[in-house]
């Protein structure tokens, strides 16, 4: 049955087209498009692939799209996709994802996903299995080259299609036609529909609010003072109770006393309890099976085998009842701010059989910790430490910083979105910007201004860790001097795409473009890339070997030879 509303299909139109607006500011388009339900399609493609591929880069996003439609317009060129929309290889969990893309112009609460796009993709998928290239061209080409390159490699790759939708209804993971695919190319299919791509929009959810009855001895308090009147709390919670907490319905939020477990079986999460988590959306992990083994198999074992949730909430009023031998517990305002796969996978275990709420779920508790953090900074930094030990990103953690969430903010005033978390389309969602740019973008041209630009591509992972106090601290950084940084990025790449077509096109030259601009501020952008393609062309490494102009710009010899090249023109 679909969760969602003609309403819901709307929203994620002014989502997509939001998306293409923005693409379009910083790039141009072969052919122009004209057609709005043409821009929304194309825009779904950059908002699906940036949530589905972590990755904020708008433009490294375009060239993970393989559709023809798309190609032709942006490009010009017009080459068969093979019924595969987009490519995505991710490297570090060994995965090779296809996507197909079906995007509706009109609502149908009944309309459901056809396996038969699936079908559609194989064609692609036999030119992997059978180490083909033949009548690929372009994009797509070089994906099933490198492609075939990995799966006769050593390392074990997981191939995966993903059906994505703006449909109402997803298509059954039984079905027959379904698994026969996942047996015959040992390939994952995964359906994403309206339901879900819903639940990944950041919109700032109303103020979510729930009541809980706690035993005593489940119960330890904590306050920073002996005089504070502020406390959170560390609670031993029935798994049931963190489903009725967290689930849509607001009645049953406040329902402490709720003792049929039955009632919670139909629930769905709100996921936004979930807006503020440092991981985002999150489509699927390794750790959720573990999870779910562990409420089927051993239910009262997840107390002690899983982290639990960390909770802060707006306001919390704790009011002893039954002879203070329990403890009513008022929570306002509340945001799931680590633990959040262990909360979708319980609300999924909850999803796949009516029973497992009171066979299962029931049986099983969580540790619980739930802060009184009304200010915001306090629940930045208790986001930021309580996920510091599990494997998330620097770049994420970074995220939830004042200072990144007053860059945020100092951007948003100059019409340039800084995107902290996927899916992000602003602060405000009738705004219209001029820009955006990501965090791991923003201090990559951060670190070539101030002097590092073979570092800003190469060692761009260390940028949000082992150099990040550096690179963001007072001394270095001038924090009024973002916007006009990010002006200049796009000025300087807009310089590069209407440069000569002998000139290659990559962002390390930027970087240095950043960098030499700001030794010589009396060029233009044109002559600072007029000299880097001079000294690219003039450097040789101390070896023999041939090295491409990438490789030559991580080298910190390269960046001495500019230097020296820099210091001969007269000033």
């Amino acid at each position: 049955m679909s969760h969602v509303s003609i309403n819901d299909f709307k929203l994620l139109n002014i989502k997509c087209q939001k998306y293409f607006d923005l693409f379009s500011k910083t790039n141009t388009f072969s052919q122009g498009v004209k057609d709005l339900k043409l821009q929304q399609r194309f825009g779904f493609y950059l908002f699906m692939l940036e949530s589905l591929c972590n990755e904020k880069d708008i433009d490294k996003i375009s060239d993970y799209i393989t559709d023809t439609e798309y190609n032709s317009y942006l490009t010009g060129e017009r080459y068969d996709d093979h019924g595969v929309d987009a490519v995505y290889i991710d490297y570090e969990s060994k995965e090779i994802n296809l996507f197909n893309f079906k995007f509706r112009e009109r609502f149908k609460a009944d309309q459901k996903q056809s396996f038969n796009e699936a079908f559609v993709s194989t064609k692609l998928v036999n030119c992997i299995m059978n180490e083909s290239t033949d009548g690929l061209q372009g994009k797509l080409q070089t994906y099933v080259t490198t492609i075939n390159e990995l799966l006769n490699g050593n390392d074990v790759w997981k191939l995966s299609l993903y059906m994505i939708s703006n449909e109402a209804l997803p298509i059954e993971r039984d079905e027959s036609a379904i698994q026969q695919l996942k047996i015959v190319y040992d390939m994952e299919v995964i359906s994403i529909c309206l339901p879900h791509i819903t639940s990944m929009m950041s919109i700032r959810p109303a103020p979510i609010n729930a009541e809980l009855i706690i035993d005593n001895d489940s119960l330890m308090s904590y306050s920073e003072s002996s005089i504070s009147t502020s406390k959170s709390y560390v609670i031993r919670l029935n798994a049931a109770d963190v489903i009725r907490i967290t689930c849509r319905n607001a009645d049953l939020r406040r329902d402490h006393n709720c003792e049929n477990f039955d009632e919670l079986a139909n629930e769905k999460i709100d996921f936004g309890v979930l807006f503020d988590n440092v991981r985002g959306f999150v489509q699927r992990s390794r750790y959720n099976a573990g999870i779910a083994k562990t409420l089927r198999e051993e239910p009262s074992k997840l107390f002690m085998y899983n982290n639990g949730l960390t909770i802060v909430a707006d306001d919390i009023k704790a009011l002893p009842v039954n002879g203070h031998r329990k403890v009513r517990i008022s929570l306002s305002g509340i945001q799931v701010l680590n633990g959040g796969q262990t909360l979708r996978t319980l609300h999924d275990f909850n999803a796949a059989d009516k029973s497992n709420i009171s066979e299962f779920i029931s049986k099983s508790e969580l540790l619980v910790r739930i802060f009184n953090a009304s200010n915001s900074e306090t629940a930045n930094k208790i986001a930021e430490y309580t996920n510091s030990q599990n494997s998330i990103s620097n770049v994420d953690l970074k995220s939830l910083s004042t200072l990144q969430i007053q860059l945020e903010q100092l951007l948003d005033e100059h019409g340039i979105i800084y995107s902290r978390k996927n899916g992000d389309t602003g602060m405000h969602e009738e705004k219209e910007y001029r820009y955006k740019i990501s965090m791991e973008q923003f201090g990559q041209i951060l670190f070539a201004y101030q002097g590092y630009p073979e570092k800003s591509s190469n060692q761009k992972q260390h940028i949000f860790g082992k150099y990040y106090d550096d690179i963001f601290s007072e001394e270095k950084f001038n924090f009024s001097s973002a916007p006009q940084l990010v002006e200049s990025y796009y000025e300087i790449k807009k310089a590069y795409s209407t440069s000569t077509d002998s000139i290659q096109k990559i962002e390390q030259k930027i970087f240095y473009v950043i960098y030499i601009h700001r030794i010589r501020s009396d060029w233009d952008y044109e002559q600072c890339i007029e000299v880097l393609e001079q000294v690219l062309d003039s450097y040789y490494p101390l070896s023999d070997v041939s090295l491409t102009d990438s490789r030559k710009m991580i080298q910190v010899r390269f960046r001495e030879y500019l230097n020296v090249i820099l210091s001969d023109y007269d000033v």
